[in-house]
């Protein structure tokens, strides 16, 4: 049953670690119980058991979530993140070949007033503050055209923030269909009419972002989780 579910990368009496994969909600939805993240948690733990999610990853963002069992758990890990000593590090393939080996994104962030997706952000001057450091790990070429592979390690924890900092600086997550192309790709997925043209220049069915590590310090001892990113990702830049 857990090999349908998601991937297990830790678990113990207080915490649950898995590699959540790729086009799976973390909160509940509409759906079967198959539907979320949380409710695949259910699943594994029983109904009867509590799980609370300390971190979250967007639908087709990939890699590691962190859930507590525990109330006492979830609170303590809760703080940590609010006080932004957790290091988070992502694998990111963007398009184009990133010009310097690494750097700083520093830009507010807030809502995209003039855009008619409602959860779109953007980068604003009374946005609120976000920074991202980014490692080029590796440029290559397909038939599609230039791109690289980058380490992402964001200091703040802005929602889309990974996503929003990387096309404001001209270099789009792969596949994502909301800050990549048109936002019309966006919207033709949530109506269910994108076109095989659509998807052919997505080039990827998900964007190419995944959750590789999550280090920090808890309860007088340093935690560290890293799991790898699917198959597709990985052919993606030929590894």
């Amino acid at each position: 049953m857990t090999d349908t579910l998601f991937e297990i990368v830790h678990e113990d009496d207080e915490l649950l670690v898995v590699n959540k994969p790729a086009d799976l909600v973390c909160h509940p939805t509409k759906g079967d119980e198959y539907s979320s993240l949380i409710s695949r948690v259910r699943l594994h733990l029983g109904k009867a058991a509590g799980a609370h999610m300390i971190n979250r990853l967007d639908r087709e963002t990939t890699g590691i979530v962190l859930l507590a069992k525990r109330d006492e758990a979830a609170k303590e890990l809760r703080r940590l993140w609010e006080g932004g000593i957790v290091q988070k590090s992502y694998d990111a393939i963007v398009c184009g070949h990133v010009g310097p080996d690494f750097g700083t994104i520093d830009e507010p962030l807030g809502r995209d007033e003039a855009s008619p997706v409602a959860i779109k952000d953007c980068v604003r001057a009374d946005g609120r503050a976000a920074q991202t450091d980014f490692t080029l790990a590796k440029r290559f070429e397909r038939d599609e055209g230039n791109f690289s592979l980058l380490q992402v390690r964001p200091r703040t924890g802005r929602k889309h923030q990974i996503r929003i900092h990387l096309a404001h600086i001209g270099y789009p997550i792969v596949g994502d269909k909301l800050y990549g192309h048109d936002e019309d790709c966006y919207l033709a997925l949530v109506e269910r009419r994108l076109t095989g043209e659509q998807r052919r220049a997505l080039l990827l069915p998900c964007h190419a972002l995944h959750a590789s590590e999550l280090t920090f310090v808890w309860r007088g001892r340093e935690w560290r989780f890293e799991v790898k990113p699917e198959a597709w990702f990985a052919e993606f830049y030929g590894d």
